[in-house]
């Protein structure tokens, strides 16, 4: 439907929130006490806080267009909600990696700047602003996924950098070979301008930029980053960097080739669907070979992606394809951070290192479980309706075939999660490990980390029961 177009910046007042809070966290973080910093994650949660209110009084408004590049409709604001969200949880989970840190308030900044990207990457409809949204959710995550400075994490941090830096160029050289075909940034000006240009020139240019996008959101062939940096980084930084650019990413994905790319001029809806089954299928088989929780959750982060792009690859020939991607977003954003957040509330990396879980913390084993069978698709958590919404969106768009592809991945991935779930709950000789650290204190010595996984995975379990009235609202036509 035609939208209005807007110059008023007060419809991106969430945005905006989003950046003071940012700039006035890393002004005021120079000049306050390192005892005292909290505050600047208090800031941050006001911040994110704001941007939801914010969010939910726009959702009420018609569709329209601001600055003739950023669309503000169901879509953008599902994806500012999730964000939001998000961010809220992952300030909360930084609270014992970060406190008292001397870099505390680079923390909170990082992770903030890295969700006012994403949130921009979901409403961009221009390749001019697609790109600079690119930047704006990675620059921020490369210096964040170096932060610690210890360990593996340099090592991680340089890998994630020098793959973004490929794909940054990538991305910036296949909108400059769209816009040479089309001669028009805007995503209505961009199809028609393909339909008149060669179709060869556009389809390359396609693929550069699905790649950059590919990166960000961490799927096949530009997944090799996400197990180093999983399991390089605490995993408070690993949670952000696998959940926050990703959500930006999809819904970017979905626009771009819903709104500029006719499917005539290039088959990407085939391209997607390749791109969904060996995202899927190759990052379980790696998953089964791990020892390390971290990389686990890296490599699980890839399958879901692949899951997450079988709606993509349906946009425009089923209806319930938006509402399938966002509801599933909005359940895979909430898990995963529940995932992460147990790993970080007990210190282990290792799956033998959470044997004896159940015993010494029965809440936070149940978190643990929610959290991963969560992510297989178990009823009632959210990303099992997210499922069904995406397969049945796969089926009429005439994607059966991944579907049952993904119907066994599905099956697959349960044994390597339940590697994990098995030894939480068996007792052996170093049965206190999944409660106590090397250093001898226990998961409630990092009371952020575990309430962030109690909160995140009861509302994963909310999600799933009030799946109806969600789907209801997020599939809202624009």
């Amino acid at each position: 439907m035609d939208m209005m177009v807007d110059s008023d910046p007060t419809a991106l007042i969430p945005e905006i929130a989003l950046l003071l809070g940012a700039v006035a966290g890393l002004l005021l973080g120079a000049w306050t006490p390192r005892r005292r910093q909290w505050t600047i994650r208090v800031l941050a949660g006001l911040a994110a806080a704001a941007g939801l209110a914010a969010t939910a009084v726009a959702a009420t408004r018609p569709p329209e267009v601001v600055f003739g590049t950023y669309v503000l409709d169901t879509a953008t604001h599902t994806t500012r909600a999730i964000v939001l969200v998000t961010t809220l949880a992952l300030v909360a989970l930084c609270g014992d990696t970060a406190a008292g840190h001397r870099r505390e308030t680079e923390f909170v900044v990082l992770v903030q700047l890295g969700a006012l990207g994403s949130m921009l990457l979901g409403g961009a409809a221009d390749l001019v602003l697609l790109f600079a949204a690119f930047l704006l959710a990675s620059v921020p995550l490369y210096a964040l996924a170096g932060w610690a400075k210890q360990g593996t994490a340099t090592e991680a941090a340089l890998k994630y950098y020098l793959a973004g830096a490929l794909a940054g160029v990538t991305t910036l050289a296949g909108v400059t070979l769209l816009f040479g075909v089309a001669g028009a940034t805007g995503y209505a000006g961009v199809a028609e301008g393909l339909t008149r240009g060669p179709g060869g020139a556009a389809a390359v240019g396609l693929v550069a930029v699905l790649a950059g996008l590919a990166f960000k959101a961490g799927a096949v062939p530009a997944h090799f980053w996400v197990p180093d940096v999983a399991d390089g980084t605490p995993p408070a930084v690993a949670a952000v960097i696998t959940t926050l650019p990703k959500i930006g990413a999809l819904v970017a994905t979905y626009r771009l080739l819903d709104t500029a790319i006719p499917a005539d001029i290039v088959d990407w809806p085939l391209l997607v669907a390749i791109l969904a089954a060996a995202s899927m299928t190759l990052a379980n088989l790696a998953a089964f070979a791990q020892t390390s929780v971290l990389r686990l959750l890296g490599y699980s982060t890839v399958s879901q992606v692949g899951y997450l792009l079988m709606a993509v690859a349906v946009a425009g020939r089923a209806p319930l394809a938006e509402p399938a991607l966002l509801f599933y977003l909005a359940g895979y954003a909430v898990t995963n951070v529940a995932a992460f957040a147990v790993v970080a509330a007990t210190a282990q990396r290792s799956i033998d290192g959470h044997r004896g879980l159940a015993r010494h913390d029965p809440l936070l084993a149940t978190a643990l479980v929610v959290a991963l069978l969560g992510l297989v698709g178990t009823p009632p958590t959210a990303v099992l309706f997210g499922k069904l919404v995406v397969f049945t969106a796969a089926v009429d768009g005439g994607l059966a075939w991944l579907v049952v592809l993904a119907v066994l991945n599905t099956v697959a991935s349960l044994f390597y999660y339940l590697r994990v779930i098995a030894a939480a709950f068996t007792a052996g000789d170093n049965d206190h490990a999944g409660a106590v650290d090397h250093a001898g204190s226990g998961t409630r010595s990092r009371p952020w980390a575990r309430w962030t996984a109690l909160g995140t995975a009861t509302l994963s379990l909310l999600l799933g029961v009030g799946a109806g009235v969600v789907l209801t609202v997020v599939g809202t036509p624009t």
